[in-house]
């Protein structure tokens, strides 16, 4: 999988349904989003403001990990089916 970016608009739930490797990154950095009702409404600026994270980093960390699953063949890489 070739991911230069995430999605702007894409909400946090969705990445991390998308690609569970994320769920790691998001607990890494003292995030709670997992199961909050507010992950279906906040993008990734949006929970980064609230969080007070460097977008940018955290964005990297996230691609990392979507990465890192896809070459090590984790199921968890790839979208998965609604």
């Amino acid at each position: 999988m070739n991911l230069t970016k995430l999605d702007p608009d894409m909400s946090v739930d969705e990445i991390m349904r998308r690609w569970p490797a994320t769920i790691r990154v998001m607990m890494r950095n003292g995030m709670l989003c997992i199961g909050c009702p507010i992950g279906v409404f906040h993008t990734v600026p949006d929970a980064c403001a609230a969080h007070v994270l460097d977008e940018d980093s955290f964005v990297r960390e996230l691609l990392e990990a979507i990465g890192s699953a896809a070459a090590s063949d984790d199921p968890s890489a790839f979208p998965t089916v609604p």
